[in-house]
């Protein structure tokens, strides 16, 4: 709830609460009946509707809906076999303005930016994923409603259970912080203690769910190995990052740009095209070098004005999102950030990659990140987004996802309430660093340098008369465990 309506409400509660002490005033003062009915009714009219607006949003919506399905934009897939939640087909007008968007994304960035296009596969090897994180972080937990059969994700179940725990009056306060706290941090959560919590909680009421058991993300065994579709285009890019660095005359920074399919498989998709299994999704990665964390260009954009929501502003009780200049929100960083990848390089110009920490004096902390907010910002706005229900969000620590150091997104106002379109992450070394690692292949760049930078190193020098009598079969694993490059 924006600020104008928490406002309104405010309002509206202070004359309810004014009008009801006027009606026990007429009471105790023994006035006559129609006196004391006339102003008890005016408290009813007076109290703030607090669904009105949800109501006007989903009139609203379902008109839009029920016009865009009509005029074939948008419409379920497979209708005739009545459906497949989550799966939508474009019709002639909803494909053309798809298309408008993505050339007007193009012209912005692909073109204004000089970034190399490509296009990489849908289906991915597990291996990309498990050097990645994502076979790891990014695997929800169900359970089964064993009455329709319909899947839920346990997190969301669990929160629904503690808040309607909380609604009850007998509940001690507590018990109601006990709830407060797993609200907030059931996002935190393994899933073996998810999967705790979520047995403890349907243990406590009469429930037609099972127990919770991990979604299956993995797509068919038909190929050499077990394959993924991609929930994000990222991966292609970073696996071929060499061959793109290569082709760039191996300089940086350079971008690589990338539209297409992505897949998700959301349990329980709801909100329409928002919560969907198959999408278009149009990314980039850009590459630079650390110690330039500077952009080149930020001046162009360091002026510009809009609402941000810093992590600092969300964490306080009723703040919202004010207009900040993006030139003052950018930090002024000891260390080097750089978005989506980092390099660090040793005294014999090969890259080597390693972790860094940071001391982040603004909000966004680095130039180049915050130039691609700038413009993001420029594209939306362009695209015919209203400013003012435009927002950039900084990412809570609990939300950060594994790769991340910094993200903020894009998010705009809309019938559902502030919905993510855009993330604006810096990766760090994460990507680059886990695939070299797991694959074998360093995917590095070069840099000639004016003076030779002297590094000490420790170098041990395993003895193997020593280590052979000692470890005897497991010599060969303690040698490998003692080497360092």
């Amino acid at each position: 709830m924006d600020a104008p309506e928490q406002s309104f409400l405010r309002e509206k509660s202070l004359a309810v609460e004014d009008q009801e002490l006027a009606v026990g005033t007429l009471e105790d003062s023994h006035a006559a009946k129609p006196e004391t009915d006339a102003a008890i009714q005016l408290p009813n009219k007076s109290k703030p509707d607090k669904s009105a607006v949800e109501k006007d949003r989903e009139d609203f919506r379902e008109a839009v809906v029920k016009t865009l399905d009509r005029l074939l934009f948008v419409h379920k897939s497979f209708d005739i076999y009545r459906g497949v939640a989550g799966l939508y087909d474009f019709g002639p007008h909803g494909r053309t303005v798809e298309l408008n968007v993505l050339s007007l994304w193009r012209k912005c960035f692909v073109d204004e930016e000089d970034m190399m296009e490509v296009a990489c596969t849908a289906l991915t090897p597990e291996a990309v994923f498990n050097a990645s994180g994502h076979v790891k972080n990014f695997t929800d937990l169900m359970v089964k409603d064993e009455v329709d059969g319909a899947f839920h994700r346990a997190d969301h179940l669990v929160k629904s259970y503690c808040e309607n725990r909380k609604k009850d009056p007998t509940i001690s306060a507590e018990n109601a912080a006990e709830l407060d706290k797993v609200i907030a941090h059931v996002e935190d959560l393994s899933a073996e203690e998810l999967g705790g919590v979520w047995n403890h909680c349907s243990s406590h009421e009469e429930s037609t769910f099972s127990s919770s058991s991990p979604l299956q993300l993995d797509v068919s065994n038909f190929l050499w190995s077990k394959c993924y579709l991609r929930p994000e285009t990222a991966q292609g890019s970073f696996c071929n990052f060499k061959d793109y660095y290569n082709l760039n005359g191996r300089k940086l920074p350079f971008a690589v740009a990338q539209v297409g399919r992505v897949f998700r498989n959301e349990i329980s998709p709801r909100q329409g095209l928002l919560r969907t299994r198959e999408f278009t999704l149009a990314e980039i990665e850009h590459f630079v070098h650390p110690e330039h964390k500077s952009h080149s260009k930020f001046s162009d954009v360091a002026k510009l004005e809009f609402l941000m929501f810093p992590r600092e502003e969300q964490e306080k009780p009723g703040q919202f999102a004010k207009r900040l200049c993006l030139g003052e929100a950018v930090a002024k960083v000891s260390v080097f950030v750089i978005i989506f990848a980092y390099l660090l390089f040793d005294k014999k110009k090969k890259l080597i990659l390693i972790s860094t920490t940071e001391n982040v004096l603004g909000h966004v902390n680095s130039e180049t990140l915050g130039y691609f907010i700038g413009r993001v910002y420029l594209f939306l706005i362009r695209l015919g987004i209203d400013k003012e229900r435009l927002r950039f969000r900084h990412h809570l620590a609990n939300e950060m996802a594994h790769y991340a150091t910094d993200c903020w997104d894009a998010e705009i106002e809309c019938s559902y309430g502030w919905i993510e379109c855009v993330g604006i992450a810096d990766r760090s070394d994460y990507d680059l660093r886990a695939h070299s690692e797991k694959s074998g292949h360093a995917l590095v760049a070069q840099e000639k340098l004016a003076e030779p930078i002297e590094v000490e190193k420790l170098a041990i020098t395993p003895e193997m008369k020593e280590l052979g009598p000692a470890f005897k079969g497991n010599q060969k694993n303690v040698v490998e465990a003692l080497e360092v490059d």
